[in-house]
């Protein structure tokens, strides 16, 4: 990710329409926005789970994510698992290593990729 042609701006994200995204349980709703050229595109997200959320898919998209409420348990295709609290992030590299989230008590993220 290179960022590039990205003037300097704010987000106000209680404007940004949330849009729902079903999970194997709950859901999650996204507010989302895209910022540099259409070639490098930085989608960043505001994300929260409901409680008892568990995601549909396994991931393999790159992300840099920040928790900023809730707890977000995060388990690797390889068997390994971590639990991120307020405060706490993770990064991965685009196809590095699939993982998958689950979020008893909810979560809210923030969430660069």
């Amino acid at each position: 990710m290179r960022m590039t042609q990205i003037p300097f701006g704010t987000t106000d994200w209680s404007g940004v329409e949330p849009i729902r995204h079903e999970g194997d349980a709950g859901h999650a709703l996204w507010r989302t926005r895209f910022f540099g050229p259409e070639d490098n595109r930085i989608r960043v997200r505001l994300v929260e789970y409901t409680p008892g959320y568990v995601s549909d898919h396994w991931c393999e998209k790159g992300h840099i994510l920040l928790c900023l409420e809730g707890e977000l348990e995060t388990t690797l295709a390889d068997g390994r698992s971590y639990i991120l609290r307020p405060g706490m992030s993770y990064q991965v590299a685009d196809g590095a290593e699939p993982h998958r989230s689950v979020s008893p008590e909810g979560a809210k993220l923030f969430i660069v990729d």
